[in-house]
């Protein structure tokens, strides 16, 4: 994998990922950071969640750093991650979580209610993870999760 060329100390000092939103905030993770993160982003999906490697994990997050260290995570397990857009309605939700069979799913918290109003017609989703700086009841902080 691309990001762990940097074994031996080589790449130098440029980014791996340099990340800046609209209010200037940047984010700036070294091949060497992003490669800690990302295996700690597969640990959560292995350890924490108890996911395998086929399972599906939905991926609804705007591209947001995080976004990275979950799509690396699945790929570094083998776990199935299917991106979708932040527009989707709890309807969208419901569909691609059932016919999925996803057993998990990381979204934000403006997200996070519409997967809260269907997730009991989802059997096989088992946990939710949240990217914010606020805590919501039922779901695991994927931040905190990663330090």
């Amino acid at each position: 994998m691309v990001c762990d060329l940097d074994q031996e100390g080589k790449r130098g000092p440029n980014p791996a990922l340099w990340w800046v939103n609209s209010q200037g905030d940047e984010v700036k993770w070294s091949f060497r950071e992003l490669t800690d993160f990302t295996c700690r982003a597969a640990n959560v999906f292995t350890q924490t969640c108890g996911l395998q490697q086929g399972d599906r994990l939905a991926l609804i997050l705007p591209r947001v750093p995080e976004w990275w260290l979950v799509a690396i995570g699945c790929i570094r397990t083998g776990i199935i991650f299917m991106p979708g857009t932040t527009q989707m309605k709890a309807k969208d939700i419901l569909y691609r979580l059932k016919e999925s069979n996803a057993q998990s799913i990381v979204t934000t918290d403006a997200l996070a209610p519409e997967v809260d109003s269907v997730a009991s017609e989802c059997p096989a989703l088992k946990t939710k993870l949240l990217v914010s700086d606020h805590s919501r009841e039922g779901w695991l902080d994927f931040r905190s999760l990663i330090q």
